[in-house]
């Protein structure tokens, strides 16, 4: 049973009710396919040997295989959040769950590397479909502010978790099984998610009139499609014409979108929303961590294992301090932010992450894998909890009529920013290291070695120790040096992209109220 309580100036209504038991219920299940989606982003990379040795694939169709999937989860999440608002968010959510089961089990079985391709792109298609559903339905089932932000913190706890064990999973399940197997771990939960969805969530009882404008969303995924490709192709291959050309495109055809969205008797999304400073605002300041935690997080895997010499499985060992003390501080967050404004928790944390840059950057020459982990540490726990905390700020600030298409907004600059971080920081570190490389290569070092040696820092340590004597011991402490310049570089950017959504939650959100009284906080 609910009790209604009065919600604080600034939030949608006069008066909510408090979530009970059925209400907790349902965010457990909202969160399961959340686990799935998350890991289905990267246990892929695990099965890519065993695949390919079954099914043959050539270069392209294997970087198909592994990429379709986040591609097309990328270009149909505003659609399908535009949808939901139309059509009803838990509708929209169990045929999401039916299809991506399905298409999980076409790609288990699926006999060529054609099929594959085809069978990953329905499941991005699908997954489109199950994070904006999930979001929105959370802001109707907790209406109540400080039981949304929390609910939120799980929610997005367990997207953190789902990538935390996606390999651990995945590894056993190919350990045991088949390659296709990782893709069937998706498959009960999404059972589970159509047996209990209907009898624990409700129905979106605000929904939007007016046609569901076709035009605009096929223009809306080619923009994203293409924007997403081009800084994907930066991320492989670094700043090229081909890249620059993908990414004009997709900004060019996003324009056109906008234009048509202004015009729209029934604009598929509200761009008025871009005017509330929670929702600008917000969006920024997560576009700017998620790419500022992207970049780094890939660059210190790197170094970990070329310049401190760590194994992989080292390597992630040394990181899983940085994961739970996230969770730890996610879950922690709402909390706060129900004594304190939530755009000073937010600034704050941003604050405490580009610190924990910094100590990177600056201890970057010492080779020490202590230093570097004790610094990314400090980034993770002051980035991850901020995310729950904007999410909640940007799906508060819409209308209930277009909390699906605020809540696919927040998901898909998550994946700008996790894309353009891995891209655009990512290639900021590679150029320095390239950079210093060829500007102090050392002796007895022919050139086709030297150059394949700056495409990428693996490639580097092999030729190394394939060679011998002092050329080989040279061009491996060569290449850890110009590494970690490399990392210096691009973690100062991390830093200073953190120090400035730091500023703008400051600044833009500091006009919302903290999520409750210190009384209600305390009512759960």
């Amino acid at each position: 049973m609910k009790d209604t309580v009065e919600e604080p100036k600034g939030t949608r209504g006069a008066s909510t009710a408090r979530a009970g038991r059925r209400e907790w219920l349902a965010l457990g299940i909202l969160a399961l396919p959340t686990v799935v989606l998350s890991m289905d982003l990267s246990v892929l990379h695990l099965a890519a040997p065993s695949l390919s040795a079954d099914l043959a694939p050539s270069g392209t169709e294997l970087l198909w295989i592994l990429d379709v999937y986040g591609f097309l989860v990328a270009g149909f999440l505003l659609v399908m959040g535009a949808l939901g608002d139309r059509i009803g968010r838990r509708r929209l959510l169990l045929i999401g769950a039916a299809a991506f089961a399905a298409a999980s089990i076409f790609a288990a079985f699926a006999p060529t590397a054609e099929l594959l391709i085809v069978a990953r792109a329905l499941l991005g298609v699908a997954g489109a479909t199950l994070m904006p559903s999930t979001l929105a339905l959370l802001a109707e089932l907790f209406p109540v502010p400080a039981q949304r932000g929390f609910a939120i913190a799980v929610w997005m706890t367990a997207f953190t978790a789902g990538e935390a064990i996606g390999p651990l999973v995945g590894g056993v399940m190919l350990e045991f099984f088949w390659w296709g197997s990782v893709f069937l771990i998706g498959v009960p939960v999404m059972v589970v998610l159509l047996a209990a969805g209907p009898a624990l969530l409700p129905e979106s009882e605000t929904r939007l009139r007016g046609r569901f404008d076709l035009a605009g969303a096929m223009l809306l995924v080619a923009g994203v499609l293409a924007f997403v490709y081009g800084v994907k192709t930066v991320s492989l291959q670094g700043f090229g014409w081909s890249a620059a050309g993908w990414i004009v495109a997709g900004a060019l055809v996003g324009l056109f979108f906008a234009r048509r969205q202004l015009r729209s008797a029934d604009p598929l999304m509200d761009l008025r929303l871009f005017r509330l400073p929670a929702f600008g605002a917000g969006l920024g300041a997560q576009l700017l961590a998620v790419a500022a935690i992207a970049g780094a997080q890939l660059l210190v895997m790197q170094y970990l294992q070329t310049v401190t010499g760590l194994s992989p499985l080292e390597a992630g060992l040394w990181t899983v301090p940085s994961i739970v003390l996230g969770v730890v501080a996610t879950l922690v967050a709402p909390r706060l932010a129900r004594r304190v404004r939530p755009a000073f928790v937010v600034g704050a944390g941003l604050a405490i992450a580009a610190f924990g840059a910094a100590v990177i950057a600056v201890t970057a020459p010492m080779q020490s894998p202590l230093w570097t982990v004790t610094g990314f540490t400090v980034l993770y726990v002051g980035v991850t909890p901020t995310l729950a905390l904007i999410t909640d700020l940007i799906v508060g600030a819409a209308p209930g009529e277009r909390a699906g298409m605020a809540s696919s907004v927040a998901e898909t600059g998550a994946e700008f920013g996790l894309a353009g971080g891995i891209a655009f920081i990512g290639a900021t570190g590679m150029a320095v290291y390239r950079s210093r490389l060829a500007g102090d290569p050392p002796d007895g070092i022919g050139e086709s070695d030297l150059h394949e040696a700056g495409e990428t820092v693996g490639n580097a340590v092999a030729i190394a120790e394939d060679l011998s004597g002092r050329a080989g011991d040279g061009l491996l402490e060569t290449v850890r040096v110009s590494f970690a310049e490399g990392v210096q570089v691009a973690t100062s950017v991390c830093a200073v992209l953190l120090a400035v959504g730091a500023g703008l939650a400051v600044v833009f959100l500091r006009g919302r109220v903290r999520q409750d009284s210190a009384h209600e906080a305390d009512k759960f």
